[in-house]
């Protein structure tokens, strides 16, 4: 189900820094946008790992249709959208639940699924597997009639409720005008001038904790850009005293969300280093520090680690 791509950039939170916490896994595009599905009717929800347990429990009054899709796989997109056609035919027989595989790998997980288009039905909260891969319209109307007489014998005819209207989302509060600039820098791809940003602000002011980890945030995705991971990793591998081979993948491991391996590791080298490189790789943790902000609990106990490791 995994698809050769390049590495994601960051999104960004509403602080005007990199928000690092979805780096693990990609994010599904919203519906309507570039490489996202179509808006879907009242009959189709967009569903991800938080909101599936309450599509597996509406299956008890009406059958559930599970599409499992990639932004990547036009037959998944195909497919996803044929469906949704027929759910409006069928005007709320059953709900089409749509879910991005590869954002959401423990649901993929749980229906077995191999590939996209995986297409699965829940009826009264037992999986019916339906088929994989591309299918013509006609099949799939056709699997569909015998899934609804399927539940229909099962005494699963309720229709489905229509969505509720989504709430107006909150404003964000206007960024500072550099603290702007360098999330706008960093949309365009404009690492450099990013950078440039967050460093005048922090000349303003000093005290500027939003442009202190944002600068730390822009270093650690240039220091990690067009890197290639298994490189970095195998050399990490064959040279554990080589300081620069172990803070390239330490960067990578944070970027990808191994943060816990990533400091680990450092703080490791610490102990085993002294001088120059020692402070080297001080410094480096604590700039990955920032990257997390000094009240995650992960870089919490690092520091309790790193002054054990230095005292």
């Amino acid at each position: 189900m995994s698809q050769p791509s390049q590495q994601p950039r960051p999104p960004l939170d509403a602080r005007g820094a990199i928000d690092l916490s979805t780096l693990a896994r990609p994010a599904t595009p919203p519906p309507g946008s570039p490489g996202g599905l179509a808006v879907g009717s009242a009959y189709v929800r967009d569903v991800d790992q938080t909101t599936f347990a309450d599509v597996v429990q509406s299956s008890t009054q009406h059958p559930v249709v599970v599409v499992l899709w990639a932004p990547w796989s036009e037959a998944s997109q195909q497919v996803a959208a044929d469906l949704a056609a027929l759910a409006d035919d069928d005007e709320g027989r059953w709900l089409l639940a749509r879910i991005d595989a590869e954002a959401n790998p423990q649901v993929a997980a749980a229906f077995q699924a191999q590939s996209v288009p995986t297409v699965v039905a829940v009826l009264g909260g037992q999986p019916v597997p339906l088929f994989q891969g591309a299918y013509p319209r006609e099949q799939v109307r056709a699997v569909l009639d015998q899934l609804l007489a399927a539940a229909e014998a099962n005494g699963i005819t309720g229709r489905v409720a229509a969505a509720p209207a989504p709430a107006e989302p909150e404003p964000e509060p206007a960024l500072p005008p550099l603290h702007q600039a360098a999330y706008d820098a960093i949309e365009r791809d404009d690492l450099p001038a990013a950078r440039a940003a967050y460093e005048q602000a922090l000349r303003e002011n000093p005290r500027d904790a939003m442009a202190r980890a944002g600068l730390a945030q822009v270093g650690l995705m240039e220091r990690t850009a067009g890197a290639d991971p298994r490189v970095v990793r195998d050399a990490a591998a064959a040279r554990p005293d080589d300081v620069d081979a172990q803070l390239a993948v330490a960067d990578l491991d944070v970027f990808a969300g191994a943060v816990e391996d990533a400091f680990a590791r450092l703080v490791d080298l610490v102990r085993r280093t002294a001088g120059d490189d020692r402070e080297r790789v001080r410094v480096r943790l604590v700039d990955l520090f920032e990257v997390l902000g000094t009240d995650d609990p992960r870089v919490v106990a690092a520091r309790r680690a790193l002054a054990s490791a230095l005292y």
